[in-house]
């Protein structure tokens, strides 16, 4: 008995054979139940970066559907309704109160359900439903692969332009594309790796949030530039020819690498080092790629520069600069159409009061240049490794707002599309409600999805793309998203 005071009640069980072999059976089930678990476990997957090289190409982490990334964001929040989105329902009841009583949204209560201000037809061998809104991007419903179950956190537009281009409501987290430029490196040595277009107007609500990489490296932060406004003090003054110049900047590099030599290991300096390095090729390069001169009349012309809206002209020749950026190798570039420095729906999409004076004033600005970017892509073959993308921040009521005439915020289901490399084309994913109201709960889908799907097809796994900050491990998609592997070819 006193030998039985040094077991517990479950080491005298054991002392028994049948309890011992039925406690280690189920002792080994745990044992194989926890290793699986581990082998599901998401560990994070950081790029191997040179300071020295921080624009090095890098591998994805598995085959990438595409190597580059152009983005088009519509600021200030395009009307689904108006566009993309074809309600019949929504037709049927024009004038007529929306069920469920008094409605009130962002800026107040809502009047009565409103029609499409657009007539919307059956377009290319597919027959999808747009809108007469984008006449020329609408010719092209075949080459895109819809997403109408899009849903946003906010219905503001700062918070939400800032979770479509970082992933979070929040300022402070990098944009997706030094999130890209931090995985994959660069394509070229001597542009940048991640280039963002503001519109001719100015730049949207949250401006360098979009191509801000926040607590990355800031080598992987954007380079903003614009087809009118190229990148400042490129040209060499006269005074000094290029000879002299060359030669100045082979002694400079000399110095670097001595520099170098005798601080190894410092990765601060390794990384000022390479990008002044990285500027100074661009002072080369940045000039040709901006130089729209070299382009023929008629690619001119198919895009509109020589448009006499001279904001539709400043718009095509920032699509003609994206085209040209994304041919000389640039791994992702984000192209802005409308901006708020004019105020609601000046010259953004903003269209709370009077929806279709202000659309007729928008739509033609984007149309005909981003629809003759995207024939152009696919002529060149650039659509086979490049990924596109038609973002806003969210959508818009199908009421007109009480006394207005226009559409309120409505982040509770929108449109977005995709085209090119790796997706599905024609083709339609989810579906909002009669009305275009909210996305139908069995494929609702998040900015954390379309961000998750982005990565994917550039051959990233979103859960694992990660960089330790603050003592968390940060992803752009933080902790939620899905590929949506029904539109990945």
């Amino acid at each position: 008995m006193a030998s039985e005071t040094f077991l517990s009640h479950a080491g005298r069980h054991l002392l028994n054979r049948r309890a011992f072999l039925q406690h280690g059976g189920t002792g080994l089930g745990g044992i194989a139940l926890a290793s699986l678990l581990n082998a599901e476990e998401k560990t994070p997957l950081r790029p191997v970066i040179d300071a020295a090289k921080p624009f090095a190409p890098r591998k994805p982490h598995f085959a990438p559907k595409a190597t580059k990334v152009l983005v088009i964001f519509c600021s200030g929040a395009i009307s689904h309704l108006d566009s993309f989105d074809y309600k019949p329902e929504l037709v049927k009841r024009d004038g007529q109160p929306m069920p469920g009583g008094k409605l009130v949204t962002f800026q107040g209560e809502q009047g009565n359900l409103t029609k499409p201000l657009w007539e919307f037809k059956p377009r290319g061998k597919s027959g999808k439903m747009v809108s007469d809104l984008l006449p020329n991007l609408a010719e092209l419903a075949d080459e895109m692969c819809f997403i109408h179950s899009m849903t946003a956190k906010s219905n503001t537009h700062g918070p939400a332009e800032n979770q479509m281009g970082t992933g979070f409501t929040l300022d402070g987290f990098p944009s997706m594309g030094s999130w890209v430029s931090y995985a994959l490196g660069s394509e070229t040595q001597d542009l940048p790796s991640f280039v963002a277009i503001p519109d001719p107007r100015g730049g949207p609500q949250v401006g360098p949030n979009h191509w801000n990489s926040a607590f990355l490296p800031a080598v992987f932060q954007g380079t903003a530039f614009t087809a009118d406004k190229p990148i400042p003090h490129l040209n060499r003054p006269a005074s000094i020819n290029q000879d002299n110049e060359a030669a100045t900047r082979d002694f400079l590099k000399l110095l670097n690498d001595k520099h170098l030599e005798q601080n190894p290991g410092d990765t601060d300096l390794a990384a000022r080092v390479a990008s002044y390095e990285m500027a100074a090729k661009m002072q080369l390069r940045a000039a040709e790629v901006a130089d729209l001169t070299r382009e023929t009349k008629t690619t001119h012309t198919a895009y509109g520069t020589d448009s006499a809206n001279k904001t539709m002209a400043g718009f095509a020749r920032n699509c003609l600069l994206a085209r040209r950026l994304l041919e000389r190798g640039v791994r992702f570039v984000q192209l802005f159409n409308g901006a708020y420095a004019m105020g609601e729906g000046v010259g953004n999409w903003d269209g709370h009061k009077t929806l279709k004076t202000q659309y007729d004033i928008h739509a033609p600005i984007l149309d005909r240049p981003c629809a003759a970017l995207l024939k152009d892509l696919k002529t060149r073959g650039l659509l086979k490794d490049t990924l596109v993308a038609f973002v806003t921040e969210f959508g818009r009521m199908p009421t007109f707002q009480k006394g207005a005439s226009g559409r309120d915020h409505n982040p509770k289901g929108f449109t977005v599309w995709l085209a090119g490399a790796g997706v599905k084309a024609p083709f339609s994913y989810g579906s909002t409600d009669e009305f275009g109201h909210q996305a139908l709960p069995e494929n609702a889908t998040s900015i954390y999805d379309l961000h998750a799907t982005m990565l994917h097809l550039l051959g990233l796994d979103h859960e694992r793309l990660s960089f330790y900050h603050n003592g968390i491990d940060r992803r752009l998609t933080d902790v939620h998203g899905h590929v949506l592997s029904d539109l990945v070819v």
